[in-house]
């Protein structure tokens, strides 16, 4: 099979909605010192992504345009600079980047991958960096344990669904605010479900039978008002805001910064492997239907993670069972 001689990437020339991507074409970059070329196999699409893109998010406000698009990817390594030792030509990578991974073939320093395990899909692997590093940073920093009962909001989505799994996995008692079609998905990680809305505190309380020790509002509605009538010490809870400036943080692209996110990524790789936590992927697209994919996500009703694929094996879809629910009268 002759080797690819041309690359494509998504990029956009002005501040927009999804369909201001458009599919660039260019020659196959070949990598620098210590640099790797990996070859896209799957890459995820966030909610950051979609506000840098129309605006939302003001960081990097002064990057030049055109601007690519995507942080998430899983790969091959097909080529490696002078002076890379810690990788060889076809092996399978995790990686990290500010942007630019919604593409075939990205060229990114060998410090950004880490070894994928080979019990991870790929299209699990390709959703795991900005949702695993941001639920572990979150994790980390509330120091939540076995002596810990906290409460999850959006706890279906992609990174409220690593929190709570993780927090399980260190021995909490785990409670997961949702709406009511999540519940039999957290049931069956063993998180308690407690539907949004009005009376969600005293519900809270009624499921939990004692003291509410953490909070993580990933929701971004009405968090701190529950977490005030819980009487969650305010050290002790996270709001969306503060899941802002952490995702931002794994995306900064100073050393420093992408040292600490390799080494987070490469916990939660390493987690994953193990069963810690197992990422759902609720919509697997073709990388050409990416403005669908940014589309399906802004609904947000999507559990886990949506990811695109740069080689599916059918691009027929599938009807899905939340497609069904949200049918029904």
């Amino acid at each position: 099979m002759r080797a690819p001689t041309e690359a494509f990437a998504y990029r956009y020339a002005d501040y927009g909605e999804a369909d201001v991507l458009h599919r660039h074409q260019y020659p196959l970059p070949a990598p620098g010192p210590g640099e790797v070329l990996v070859e896209v196999i799957s890459t995820a699409i966030n909610h950051m992504d979609a506000f840098l893109r129309n605006g939302k998010e003001e960081t990097w406000r002064e990057d030049p345009w055109p601007r690519l698009s995507g942080s998430d990817f899983a790969g091959i390594v097909r080529g490696c600079g002078p002076g890379v030792t810690t990788l060889r030509i076809g092996a399978s990578v995790v990686g990290h980047t500010r942007t630019g991974a919604h593409a075939s073939h990205i060229v990114v320093p060998a410090d950004q991958l880490v070894s994928k395990h080979r019990s991870i899909e790929w299209e699990v692997a390709g959703g795991l960096f900005l949702a695993g590093t941001t639920a572990l940073e979150t994790l980390d920093d509330l120091r939540i344990s076995a002596s810990d009962t906290v409460v999850i909001s959006a706890a279906a989505g992609g990174v409220g669904s690593i929190e709570a799994q993780v927090a399980k996995h260190r021995g909490a008692r785990v409670i997961g605010t949702c709406g009511e079609r999540n519940f039999d998905y957290l049931r069956q990680l063993h998180i308690t479900p407690v539907k949004y809305g009005d009376g969600m505190a005293e519900r809270i309380r009624r499921v939990a039978g004692g003291p509410i020790t953490a909070y993580i509002d990933n929701y971004g509605k009405d968090g701190r008002e529950v977490a005030d009538a819980l009487e969650v010490p305010p050290e002790r809870y996270r709001s969306s805001a503060d899941r802002r400036e952490v995702e931002l943080r794994m995306l900064r692209d100073d050393p420093e910064s992408v040292s600490h996110a390799t080494e987070v990524l490469q916990r939660v790789v390493d987690l994953a492997g193990g069963g810690a936590f197992r990422l759902l992927v609720s919509g697997l697209y073709p990388i050409e239907d990416i403005v669908d994919a940014f589309e399906d996500l802004a609904h947000l009703h999507a559990r886990g993670k949506i990811v695109l694929a740069t080689h599916p094996v059918t691009r027929t879809r599938s009807l899905r069972a939340r497609e069904i629910f949200e049918r029904m009268p």
